[in-house]
């Protein structure tokens, strides 16, 4: 290997293999660990969105109580709802499958577009958060590193992810029970220690909420307590993780999942909920450069002694690097679940197709990376302010939300002949969907000014972008068919050489002989486009080629990955395929065998296929056939791979020849509807100048 490889090796880890009928068990999440990489983030949430609610009320802090109560149900009644939405899409996808099958596929692309603006706040706010909990107890004047400590995070994470996901979520996993051990110690401490007390603590709610009754009026006060409870809707961000993630759990996937759901709800409610009573219980006051939660462990540990010994500092520190490295933890929803949205609408073809691919880690590497590069972007912007973040963050929770939840109502009325227990869903799910309109409208009225109107214009933004590539996929897809109705299959008509014109007579199906002239051409799918390599290499060298070898790469994406049994599917689609290339040669008097592989890098697999089957023939010239367009601009270079001269440039370096024959699609005639013969051209020049 060289260096660089072993440095890559070192950084990336060894490549997995995606042929191992165990590799998916391998790379899968038990309930636990599901919960900690998916749970992290609405668990970490307690370190930020109680405390916006609490702040939000201002001398009134009695109503602390009431909000504590709604909190916890507001967070089971979510969770019910997304219990729910894994039973009846079992395959994940959450919000923008759920959008997509039950309101439209328009609809959809709104909830994939909020869920991905989503999982990058959650990898800043995450971060900013978890820098903020640190620094809380550190100097003053090292508080000029908080951005670049948290860019440094982001960094890590990316590293992580790209090595695996499995492996991160290991990785994260004492801190996870770290934050669990000491926050629940805090809690029963608090809340405990206060438990006999509860008459007083009872009179004192009771008193507060008097005082704000009578200061503000009935309706003043209520407004009072939905506007934090609005506010605070911070709290219930990452519910929605386990749905979007079902897919990456253990089999069976949907007992997995709805255990996930039930920790993670749990710990929430119980965390959150708490977290308000204790700052109710102990009169918590906001202070500059400090959390109340470090305020909150400052006030109860601070003075713990055993034995003489001072512990209380060490447990406060403790428990506020275990929060803050939580809430850096957090991020690894956005990580996973975000690249994983991106994969279900690159697949939809609403986003580039790249985004699918898995790299030879079987990570989703590209929307790793662009997932790391939007988050670095927005930390940037807003200097890591958690108050922005939060703004920001909880519009787009409660916009998926809300389309998710009116989708599963719209689900059981249609389907309530099927479902006998529909009765029973259906009040949660609509409760859930009032709930988050709710949240949602009064997180855009109070904060629009404040940088919720960045959200949805960047949510507005990235939806529009998703049409226009859709419209431009949908434009292609129309020119390629125009190629398979200039090039129809000849068992469909008459004799391939009559139709053609080349004059061949038909063969039976037979491999070419090892050291005769075989063209080795890559091809996909059956269909026009590879048909038309095919005659292209006939007329360019007539009567030269004594055989074919079709050649083909099955290439296991996010999709296909999700189980030895869909591996095995894609490859006999792939070899399906490849045999009804062999029975076209044939039609057209060529001998002709096929050639298969499977992998998750195209280029990578295509050049070992090729050397393989150099070793076997060794006459034989590699040919691929390529789609360009009429204009090279930066638009198409970025919504197609130009795999053939990929696998072009790395056969040079082999001393393997290949030539590329391009086809050029003219996407303007296919938007006009023209015949098909406007709408496509061959490009026989340009093929003979590359051979």
């Amino acid at each position: 290997m060289s260096l660089i490889a072993r440095i890559q090796r070192g950084l990336f880890g060894a490549p997995k293999d995606v042929k191992d009928p165990h590799a998916f068990h391998k790379l899968s999440l038990v309930a636990l660990l599901a919960w900690v990489g998916l749970g992290a983030d609405g668990l970490s949430s307690s370190a930020y969105g109680p405390e916006e609610a609490y702040r939000q009320l201002g001398e009134h802090t009695g109503l602390a109580a009431y909000l504590a109560l709604a909190m916890a149900f507001t967070v089971f009644v979510i969770s019910y709802g997304y219990s729910r939405i894994i039973e009846q899409f079992p395959s994940g996808g959450g919000g923008y499958l759920v959008a997509s099958k039950l309101l439209g596929p328009r609809v959809g692309v709104i909830s994939g577009a909020a869920l991905l603006v989503d999982y990058v706040l959650t990898i800043t706010i995450s971060v900013a958060s978890g820098a903020d909990a640190i620094f809380s107890f550190l100097p003053a004047s090292w508080h000029s590193y908080k951005l670049a400590f948290a860019f440094a995070g982001v960094c890590a994470l990316t590293l992580m992810n790209l090595r695996g996901i499995k492996e991160s979520v290991k990785a994260i996993a004492p801190v996870f029970f770290l934050f669990v051990v000491t926050h629940a110690v805090l809690l029963a401490i608090v809340i405990g220690g206060h438990f006999g007390e509860l008459p007083r603590v009872v009179h004192e709610v009771g008193a507060d909420t008097g005082r704000a009754v009578s200061a503000l009026g009935v309706m003043g006060a209520l407004g009072l307590f939905v506007r934090a409870y609005s506010l605070g809707g911070g709290t219930y961000t990452g519910i929605e993780a386990v749905s979007n993630g079902v897919a990456m759990m253990r089999e069976p996937r949907v007992p997995t999942a709805r255990r996930t759901m039930v920790l993670m709800a749990t710990s929430l409610a119980l965390t959150a909920s708490g977290l308000l009573l204790c700052y109710l219980l102990i009169h918590a006051r906001p202070s500059e450069g400090k959390t109340l939660n470090a305020i909150l462990f400052e006030r109860v540990a601070l003075n713990w002694r055993v034995g003489g010994v001072a512990v209380g500092p060490s447990f406060v520190i403790l428990s506020l690097v275990s929060e803050g490295a939580l809430l850096f933890v957090a991020a690894q929803a956005g990580f996973v679940d975000g690249p994983r949205v991106m994969a279900n609408m690159a697949t939809d073809s609403w986003l580039p197709r790249r985004f699918s691919a898995l790299s030879e880690r079987l990570t989703m590497r590209n929307g790793v990376m662009l997932m790391a590069g939007a988050a670095l972007a927005a930390l940037m912007y807003t200097r890591g302010a958690v108050s922005k973040l939060v703004v920001m963050y909880s519009i787009n929770v409660f916009l998926t939300f809300s389309l998710s939840n009116i989708g599963m109502t719209r689900f059981w009325i249609r389907h309530r002949k099927q479902h006998a227990d529909w009765r029973r869903h259906l009040p949660a799910h609509l409760l859930a969907a009032a709930l988050c309109l709710v949240i949602l409208g009064i997180t855009v009225f109070e904060k629009f000014a404040e940088g919720g109107w960045l959200t949805l214009l960047i949510t507005a933004g990235v939806t529009v972008l998703s049409f226009l590539i859709r419209q431009h996929y949908d434009l292609v897809v129309r020119a390629i068919r125009r190629l398979d109705h200039e090039l129809p299959d000849p068992a469909d008509g008459p004799h391939a050489a009559h139709l053609y014109g080349l004059g061949g007579a038909r063969v039976p199906l037979q491999e070419p002989e090892p050291n005769a002239p075989v063209a080795i051409v890559f091809v996909g799918g059956y269909g026009g486009l590879g048909r038309h390599a095919l005659l292209t290499l006939q007329r360019m060298f007539p009567q030269h080629f004594r055989g074919v070898v079709f050649a083909s790469v099955a290439v296991v994406d996010s999709d296909s990955f999700k189980g030895a049994n869909e591996i095995e599917a894609l490859e006999q689609r792939t070899r399906h395929s490849l045999a009804a290339y062999e029975r076209f040669a044939a039609e057209l008097g060529i001998w002709a065998t096929s050639a298969c592989a499977v992998g998750t890098e195209v280029a990578v697999e295509a050049e070992r296929l090729a050397i393989e089957l150099r070793a076997r023939y060794p006459s034989a010239l590699v040919v691929a056939g390529q789609i360009i367009f009429e204009e090279d601009t930066f638009w198409n270079r970025l919504l197609h791979n130009e795999t053939a001269f990929l696998i072009q440039r790395r056969l040079q370096h082999r001393g393997v020849p290949m030539i590329v024959l391009p086809v050029q699609l003219n996407l303007e005639a296919a938007r006009k509807n023209l015949p098909p013969e406007e709408g496509l051209r061959t490009l026989p020049d340009a093929a003979a100048t590359a051979a």
